[in-house]
């Protein structure tokens, strides 16, 4: 599969950006729907961290703490497309962005794990004034 992400870029505390990752490459009859997706960000000098994610057998949703009620992850079946809406973004949020699917649901059984097959480029956020 390849994951090709936009969005991104530089935005002041407290406002709102998207990413998205356009998936293609599918083999037939199989689509995004058949693949658990996630979000992943990894900080300047820190270790990449799951963001969030859903679970391809029953769209259970994760969502790390620091992100509840201000992230929403979402996926667009028809056009091959993952989100990852932000809003009330703090500098803390700055980051590079990567997209990830795979076909098991144990990459987002209790949190989003790093061993996914399929990765973006990743994007990047920077939240400053």
């Amino acid at each position: 599969l390849r994951l090709v992400q936009s969005g991104g870029g530089l935005v002041q505390p407290g406002g709102s950006l998207s990413v998205s990752c356009e998936v293609s490459g599918f083999e037939p009859t199989i689509t995004l729907a058949d693949y658990t997706i996630a979000w992943f960000r990894q900080a300047p000098g820190k270790e990449r961290e799951g963001v969030s994610c859903v679970r391809r057998s029953d769209g259970w949703t994760y969502y790390t703490d620091s992100v509840k009620g201000r992230f929403t992850i979402s996926r667009d079946n028809a056009k091959s497309t993952v989100y990852l809406q932000m809003h009330s973004l703090k500098p803390e949020d700055t980051a590079v962005y990567y997209c990830a699917v795979d076909a098991s649901d144990y990459y987002c059984s209790s949190y989003p794990h790093s061993g996914m097959d399929y990765w973006g480029k990743g994007a990047l956020v920077t939240v400053s004034s």
